[in-house]
């Protein structure tokens, strides 16, 4: 079974910059592809960004866009998620989540992290 683990997590001021990881416990062809979700407080959950193994291959949604990137380094079985220029509106549980091939649709990654929340005050 895959576990995923999110950290780096915190209160940052807007303009500051925080950092994500998820660790994954291991590597199957079942979890080649990782994306980053959150969640606001009476809000579905949303696409932040995703990747492929290969790292050859990212997306991102447009609110994030210039701002966030996102990268891995599989000799750690991790990705990250760079975050610069942080708004108040980015305020929110941010989430891993891994599955076969990249997309941007929540309910088609079969394995979640427990999340990491990120606050950023005006």
């Amino acid at each position: 079974q895959v576990q995923l683990v999110e950290s780096g997590g915190g209160l940052v001021q807007a303009g500051g910059s925080l950092r994500l990881s998820c660790a994954a416990s291991l590597r199957t062809s079942s979890t080649d592809a990782t994306g980053w979700f959150r969640q606001a407080p009476g809000k579905e959950r949303e696409f932040v960004s995703a990747i492929t193994w290969s790292g050859g291959s990212t997306v991102y949604a447009d609110s994030v866009k210039g701002r966030f990137t996102i990268s891995r380094d599989n000799t750690k079985n991790t990705v990250y998620l760079q975050m610069n220029s942080l708004k108040p509106e980015d305020t929110a549980v941010y989430y891993c989540a891994a599955r076969r091939f990249v997309s941007t649709t929540p309910d088609l990654y079969n394995y979640w992290g427990q999340g990491t929340q990120v606050t950023v005050s005006s």
